[in-house]
């Protein structure tokens, strides 16, 4: 993790930024970097950028969770992920001048680092270097996207999509040997839209896993008591 002290307010504010992205940075443009985030703090359910819309800034996550997803003309959705801290957030679009192809609404009250869009372009100016770790970070949505979609599109049943999207979950998770156990704040509801579902479908599933042993629940928690087993359902 890399820190830079900011001088604000007459004062010095600690910004942390951590991730992928940011540990690729040099000391020197990870210090332009922080100098021009602006961290804003946001109530859940708020929308930061909207499909269709000219971008005018980067986000950054700097504490929380932001949904990410894509809607129909008939008012559909699709989460595509959610995002923690050290995401970056809006990259293609602010580089291209093209509209958001995706909205990203504060799952929980977060905060969020906003870069004005002339400002990284200024940053990319002053260091050419970071073209790379762009296009580096922009293959990583590109192959997060597609994982995605082999999730959603090609798989035949809910049951097999839901399998699949548990053990994507699962990967960053904690593990031992065989088992996996992850927090479990999303609704029904909300599950049934990373897969295309309704809240009834997601409610039976998950309780026909819990019947045949594939997932079990305590509060929040979900476990897996065998991802070999969930994979082996999922692959069927």
């Amino acid at each position: 993790m890399q820190t830079i002290n900011e001088a604000m307010s007459g004062g010095k504010k600690q910004i942390q930024l951590a991730g992928e992205f940011f540990d690729k940075l040099s000391p020197e443009a990870l210090k332009e970097m922080v100098s021009i985030v602006h961290p804003t703090s946001y109530q859940a359910g708020c929308i930061l950028f909207s499909e269709k819309e000219t971008p005018q800034s980067l986000f950054v996550v700097l504490e929380g969770e932001v949904k990410l997803s894509i809607n129909s003309s008939a008012g559909k959705r699709l989460i595509l992920r959610i995002v923690g801290k050290g995401e970056i957030l809006g990259l293609a679009s602010v580089l291209s001048a093209s509209r958001c192809e995706m909205t990203g609404e504060t799952l929980h009250p977060a905060k969020i680092g906003v870069i004005a869009r002339r400002d990284f372009l200024n940053l990319l100016s002053h260091h050419p270097e970071v073209y790379q770790t762009v296009t580096q970070e922009l293959s990583r949505h590109y192959s997060m996207a597609c994982e995605q979609l082999r999730t959603v599109g090609l798989s035949f049943t809910a049951p097999e999509k839901l399998a699949r999207l548990l053990l994507d979950w699962s990967r960053n998770c904690h593990t031992t040997e065989n088992k996996s156990r992850l927090h479990f704040a999303l609704t029904h509801e909300e599950i049934g839209e990373f897969i295309g579902a309704t809240r009834e479908t997601v409610s039976r599933t998950l309780s026909a896993f819990k019947h045949q042993r594939l997932v079990d629940f305590h509060g929040s928690t979900l476990t897996i008591p065998s991802r070999t087993a969930l994979e082996s359902y999922a692959s069927c």
